[in-house]
């Protein structure tokens, strides 16, 4: 029950944030802390279960429930935890804490509707990491994308309309050929053993032809692309982020771009074994453009947050890239790339929030000279700058390092053009320094306006720390993360999957799930 519960303290509190502000401004934002906080307490309880040995972390799934909801058609409110569901919703709730305090006074009108939407966003992040339903998923997966749309269209900046219908349009259309998607899956389960189901665990033993498995697969694959985004299909996301408010840039970097990533490990690569296997080649050359195209054009930018938004296409090829190498090594550094760039990318949207804030400009031209005006704000802006480019000691580099070493033994070509990736990186971060905190300043203000400019307060500095000693932490001490994932990555592999898909296997799981469900519609039935 405590997935549910998770969700639930979400869900209530954006509704409890919204009433409450309407009665007594301001009281909002402290609602939604005190359900962060909830939250959290609940996935600390969760963890506790593991440790103590009531949900083992080598098992298949730390913690599970499921309820009947549309019986006729096979449908269940499933939720489960793992690994690497653990992790995710680990980053879920750690950054939407972050983006919380760091821009606690930045919301300046309609603060209860900005909160509900918030933590809406939230609660369907945290339900897509949990659901092992295909239509409860899709149902969190469109929950988490409404909200979101809400927060860039209403508190967004100058061309907040435009950047949020363009938002909708790519993840909406992404979206519903991952619909047609699962409903070709569930009916050609249907047509091999005469149930309908949306039951991952059940849908994972369906026999595929190689055709029909190849465009399945697509449509799962473009609208995890998508959203991860890969190369040529991220176009939304630099203008989704430069639009959209500090916090909601934080929850574009740091979990709604994973979510693409959660979705190509959890369900593309094992639903599809043989079909994605075929894939890999193309899907890696997918993830070595990205990587040097972000690079590329992060540096081509004059826009700060925009520069930080082609960053993260940059850094999430190297995602694409390790998890179609199929191997451990590759994949484990995908795991880790994907809550280090959370952390620092994270950091890094809130640090342009709070120069913007100051300066009322994303203009790098128009910045320069700011480390002597404000050294606390230039230190840890260098930080997750190094950070960001992948300096050995934190968790950035331990995930690129892993990626390309186990992708180097699939495709050395491949692996060599996502390496000059790193060159572009050290390019774009340390221009980045050099234009907005080094050399004399270049705003066309008066002297006593650019005294006015004050660093970072204790909370936001707090908040930063935070986020900087858990890639110190990472970068140190990786192992406890790649123990708890290890046991989701294995089952990810596309060869262990497809040997799971022995005959025997297949004809006891369909008996497991007739004995199961017998209320679900049978062939030959009339729904």
């Amino acid at each position: 029950m405590t997935i549910a519960a998770m969700i639930a303290v979400l869900f209530l509190g954006g509704l409890a944030a919204w009433a409450l502000d309407k009665m007594r401004p301001g009281a909002g934002r402290w609602v939604s802390l005190a359900s962060l906080l909830f939250a959290g307490a609940l996935l600390a309880h969760l963890w506790g279960l593991s440790r103590d040995g009531s949900a083992n972390t080598a098992q298949a799934w730390w913690q599970s429930i499921e309820l009947s909801w549309i019986p006729r058609f096979g449908i269940s409110f499933f939720l489960a935890v793992d690994g690497l569901g653990f992790l995710m919703l680990a980053l879920t709730l750690l950054t939407g804490l972050f983006g919380l305090v760091v821009t606690w006074r930045e919301i300046s009108f309609r603060q209860g509707f900005f909160y509900f939407n918030y933590l809406w966003t939230l609660a369907g992040v945290v339900g897509v990491f949990t659901a092992l339903d295909l239509f409860l998923f899709f149902f969190f997966w469109e929950v988490m994308l409404i909200p979101m749309l809400l927060l860039i269209a209403v508190w967004g900046y100058e061309a907040r309309t435009f950047a949020a219908i363009k938002f909708f349009i790519f993840t909406q259309a992404s979206s519903l050929l991952m619909l047609i998607a699962v409903v070709g899956l569930v009916y050609t389960h249907y047509s091999n053993s005469g149930q309908v189901t949306f039951n991952y665990l059940d849908l994972l033993q369906v026999q595929l032809s190689p055709t029909t498995g190849w465009w399945l697969m697509l449509g799962f694959f473009i609208a995890f692309a998508v959203k991860l985004p890969a190369v040529p299909l991220h176009t939304w996301l630099p203008d989704a982020h430069t639009q959209a408010p500090t916090a909601g840039s934080v929850l574009l970097a740091a979990i709604l771009l994973k979510t693409g990533a959660y979705g190509l490990l959890r369900f593309t690569l094992p639903l599809f074994p043989e079909a994605s296997a075929q894939f890999a080649p193309v899907a890696m050359a997918i993830g070595a453009l990205s990587v040097v195209y972000g690079a590329v054009l992060a540096f081509a930018q004059r826009d700060m947050k925009r520069l930080v938004a082609y960053s993260s296409v940059s850094h999430m090829g190297f995602v694409l890239l390790g998890i179609y190498a199929l191997n451990t090594i590759a994949i484990q550094g995908a795991v880790m790339q994907m809550v280090a760039h959370g952390l620092s990318t994270a950091a890094l949207f809130a640090i342009v929030g709070c120069l913007q804030q100051r300066l009322h400009t994303r203009d790098m031209e128009q910045m320069g000279g700011l480390w002597t005006e404000v050294p606390r704000l230039s230190a840890i802006a260098l930080f997750f700058a190094v950070a960001s480019l992948g300096l050995p000691g934190l968790g950035n580099f331990v995930a690129e390092f892993m990626v390309l070493v186990g992708s180097f033994g699939v495709d050395h070509w491949t692996t060599a053009v996502a390496a000059l990736g790193l060159v572009g990186a050290a390019l774009y971060a340390l221009v980045m320094m050099q234009r907005a905190f080094f050399g004399e300043s270049r705003r066309s203000v008066s002297a006593d306006e650019q005294e006015r400019v004050i660093d970072l307060h204790v909370r936001e500095t707090l908040a930063l720390l935070v986020l900087a000693v858990s890639l110190v932490f990472l970068g140190l001490r990786p192992q406890p993360l790649f123990d708890i994932a290890a046991p989701s990555v294995q089952r990810s592999l596309p060869l262990n999957n497809a040997a799971a898909r022995a005959p025997a296997a297949m004809e006891s799981g369909r008996a497991a799930t007739v004995a199961r469900r017998p209320e679900t519609i049978r062939k030959g039935d009339t729904p």
